[in-house]
């Protein structure tokens, strides 16, 4: 929105000359980052206040670990305001015309609304079930499969460089150019949808002890944010044959309008960091599930976006491993009788254990942060 209204401005003055500045993405990441973190640090306070007076709290697992029945009480659905911190900014950074961003933020804002019925039901209803699990899943399949549709699809809305490599998938490690993969299109579409419901609902089963989710949640947006810059980035803009496209040097899928995704990326790092000022051990504020669904959303459309839905997984790790933890726990204990683990979430197994509840946090995040530098290695080891 500013890059709309004040933009066109430059060349009215010789004073406004600076505005010449929101031309360049890298100024927008840092300008929505910024923004982003503003809202979240300085509006968590009232908000908190807000939620503590209106008797919004945390409903504990009964079967959960002993030491978090301390924590029931404790306010929660803080992801409202993660959710305001992420998309306010990037209306106001990004270019409005970008079909990505629009995209993203639909997902991020219909992931929202269903995680927010979910953590009001719960509230209502003083218990841990909310929306059953089978209508919420319906929920998140059909906003992520309307808007992949759209962007499958809408040829005449969409970038000529993303219609041409739209079913192409990325290989982790491997050269984008030399060893194309192309999936019909009746199996893309549904594999993407699935990459971001899976993101989603990953990131939402992550969510369980003192800002464990948003730290890598955190990592893992600023980690889209390099790979969606790279993706649209060019140098030499004044002769065009004789421009350096950082994506084609680099052989990974080059889209030049993915780039203005980096600025929701920002906003992402920017709110999370605000928010885990407040969501740390012990936490004032829990994000819910309006904050882990939509951000989870949100990054499973930048995998998507960026092709990086395989990478997904090594980015992901932290999120990748409690999901599955969760799956191989349900499926043993039904098939045989016996648990896996002593309790799933894998975060809940190592409290079972007596890790300390700091001890884990940190751990995870250490780890995301390896998994992160080892996604980024593939950007030249391919």
């Amino acid at each position: 929105m500013i890059l709309e209204f004040l933009f066109p401005l430059r060349h009215d003055a010789p004073w406004l000359s600076w505005l010449n500045v929101l031309r360049y993405v890298p100024f927008r990441i840092i300008a929505a980052a910024a923004s982003a973190m503003f809202i979240s640090f300085f509006l968590s306070p009232w908000f908190i206040r807000e939620l503590q007076r209106k008797q919004i709290g945390q409903v504990v697992r009964a079967d959960g670990p002993e030491s978090h029945h301390v924590k029931s009480g404790t306010p929660t659905m803080g992801g409202a305001l993660i959710l305001l911190s992420v998309l306010l900014p990037t209306i106001l950074w990004c270019d409005l015309s970008n079909v990505f961003v629009w995209a993203t933020t639909a997902v991020t804002a219909g992931y929202g609304v269903i995680g927010y019925l979910d953590d009001y039901l719960k509230i209502k209803a003083k218990n841990s079930r909310g929306v059953p699990g089978r209508y919420k899943m319906l929920g998140q399949l059909l906003i992520a499969g309307a808007v992949m549709t759209y962007v499958f699809f809408a040829e005449r809305h969409v970038p000529p460089d993303w219609w041409e490599i739209r079913t192409r998938l990325a290989v982790p490690f491997v050269a984008f150019a030399k060893h194309p993969i192309t999936l019909p299109i009746a199996l893309y579409i549904p594999f993407a949808v699935l990459v971001v419901v899976a993101m989603s609902n990953a990131v939402n089963l992550t969510d369980g002890l003192d800002g464990l989710a948003i730290g890598p949640v955190i990592i893992n947006g600023a980690t889209y944010l390099l790979w969606c810059y790279l993706a649209g980035a060019t140098f030499g803009i004044a002769n065009v044959s004789q421009r350096f496209i950082v994506a084609r040097y680099l052989d990974i899928p080059g889209i030049a309008s993915v780039g203005e995704l980096s600025v929701y990326c920002g906003a992402v790092v920017g709110a999370g960091i605000g928010f885990l000022w407040y969501n740390t051990y012990p936490a004032q504020v829990f994000m819910g599930d309006v904050g882990s669904l939509a951000l989870g959303g949100g990054l499973g459309m930048c995998a998507v976006f960026t092709k990086n839905e395989l990478l997904s997984i090594i980015l992901g790790g932290i999120f990748f491993l409690e999901a599955v933890s969760v799956i191989v726990q349900v499926t043993s204990f039904r098939l045989t009788g016996k648990r896996i683990f002593l309790m799933a979430p894998i975060h809940h197994h190592y409290e079972k254990k007596g890790w300390p509840e700091p001890k884990i946090i940190v751990r995870f995040w250490i780890i995301s942060i390896l998994l992160a530098l080892i996604s980024l290695s593939s950007l030249k080891l391919r």
